[in-house]
């Protein structure tokens, strides 16, 4: 009933929002692109082959994609970095269980990645260290002839997004975000039905991340998630809720995120359980237990997206989109509303009570999914269902982008996703701490928002 009535009010907030947002929005700024820089929309660069990739990060995420990769024809693995030489190890011991040979180890303090972007031997730096270093690897890692793919989220303010914007630019070299739940198989399936004209026009769509991280805080290497929510506010993790509702809605390909409105709640979970852990009592925590941001769009359309690590509440990328004739739905159970007219006779021929104010029977609900599976999956759904890496859509992400890195085609995210996704979390915190005033979303292609008439994969 709270959390009902924290959304309405969210609501009521951003309807005030919207109609002063003229007088009282934040500005932020966009930098004018440098000289000699272009765009790098559509980005395709020289055909890579055999890709020789460098992890850089061997903690949590880094381990699993290095097992992922050697599932995929085309690949070396040349080099693994870590602060902790343990872990270099035992990836390396991932490797030789997959009859790879044995890649050269870096490790021993949180600088020693200098040395593996600069090998003359890399195609790929794959980055999974603590967010802190995300972008710093990645702008380096350019700089140095190299692609980048970077875990979630790749940027934590506006500084980093803009420094990867412009060395992308500069290098026309790829930078791309690991955002692996687009690759999900709900997600790419109603991705697909939205791009068929299913659903009608997509009107709004919701995301989050509801995810208690009590089990997993001890892991994180020197404590950096939790202090980092500690000193920040704000959706300090919003790229999983946001990135496949962006994609469904053509943003920065005919429409653009315009500015966003904040709401939190005070902080408690995380506070509670650092006392519980050390016996000290906790003040100045900055990171409230759950974050709601409301999006506006250019073309009139609303994102909601919401952040709680902390709470009991079971987990959830909420992943809903509303549209003008059906309507998606994937937590806590997954289901398509439709008009009847939009299902078609092959699914549901002379089915009775068909209506869109209910879910369709999942007999038709499976049919559906079936007919509108994603082509980028038909081919190798049962192989990554047998590697895994959260079900499978890890194994899709890494497939993908290794694919488009040696036909030389443009990657299915680009470093404007990337920084999309990423604002939210500079800009949720400025429209907390200024009351939950709205606060302007920077057109990070610089006016080329519209230059792309539609989200497309490369085949």
């Amino acid at each position: 009933m709270k959390l009902k009535i924290a959304t309405l009010f969210l609501i009521y907030i951003f309807s005030i929002s919207y109609v002063n947002c003229q007088a009282k929005i934040i500005k932020t700024q966009t930098p004018p692109r440098p000289a000699g820089q272009k765009d790098v929309l559509q980005l395709r660069c020289e055909p890579i082959p055999t890709v020789r990739i460098a992890f850089i990060g061997l903690g949590m995420r880094g381990p699993g994609a290095v097992e992922r990769m050697t599932h995929i024809p085309g690949v070396e693995i040349v080099a693994l970095c870590d602060v902790l030489q343990k872990n270099t190890i035992s990836a390396n011991k991932i490797l030789a269980k997959r009859g790879f040979p044995a890649a050269q180890e870096f490790y021993g303090d949180t600088t020693v990645w200098r040395k593996v972007t600069a090998l003359p031997n890399v195609d790929l730096i794959y980055v999974a260290t603590d967010w802190k270093h995300h972008a710093q690897i990645g702008v380096q890692a350019m700089k140095d002839g190299k692609h980048v793919a970077i875990e979630v989220p790749a940027a934590m303010n506006l500084k980093e997004i803009w420094d990867l914007i412009n060395t992308s630019e500069k290098t026309r070299k790829h930078c791309m975000q690991l955002e692996n739940c687009v690759y999900d198989f709900f997600e790419l399936t109603t991705l697909n039905m939205v791009q068929q004209g299913l659903l009608g026009e997509i009107i709004h769509g919701e995301g989050a991340y509801i995810h208690g991280l009590q089990p997993y805080w001890d892991a994180y290497w020197n404590n950096w998630r939790m202090d980092y929510n500690r000193t920040h506010r704000g959706d300090v993790y919003p790229t999983h809720g946001l990135g496949p509702v962006c994609q469904a809605m053509n943003i920065h390909r005919g429409d653009r995120l315009q500015y966003l409105v904040a709401v939190d709640t005070k902080a408690i979970g995380n506070p509670e359980f650092i006392k519980k852990k050390t016996g000290k009592e906790v003040t100045g925590f900055r990171n409230g237990d759950h974050t709601m941001t409301m999006i506006a769009t250019e073309k009139q359309k609303s994102i909601l997206i919401e952040h709680n690590v902390t709470s009991p509440r079971p987990y959830s990328r909420m992943y809903q989109l509303t549209g003008t004739k059906g309507f998606a739905n994937k937590y806590p159970v997954e289901g398509y509303a439709l008009e009847q007219e939009m299902v078609g006779n092959d699914i549901a021929p002379n089915h009775e009570n068909l209506t869109a104010h209910k879910f369709v029977p999942d007999s038709i609900r499976t049919r559906l999914m079936k007919k509108y599976r994603h082509p980028i999956a038909k081919d190798i759904e049962d192989l990554a269902k047998q590697v895994g890496g959260h079900g499978g859509m890890d194994f899709i992400m890494d497939y993908r982008l290794i694919y488009c890195l040696q036909k030389g085609l443009p990657l299915d995210m680009d470093v404007y996703d990337l920084a999309e996704w990423c604002c939210i979390i500079p800009l949720s915190e400025i429209s907390l701490d200024n009351n939950s005033s709205p606060v302007q979303i920077p057109d990070f292609t610089r006016g080329l928002w519209n230059k792309l008439p539609k989200l497309e994969f490369a085949k």
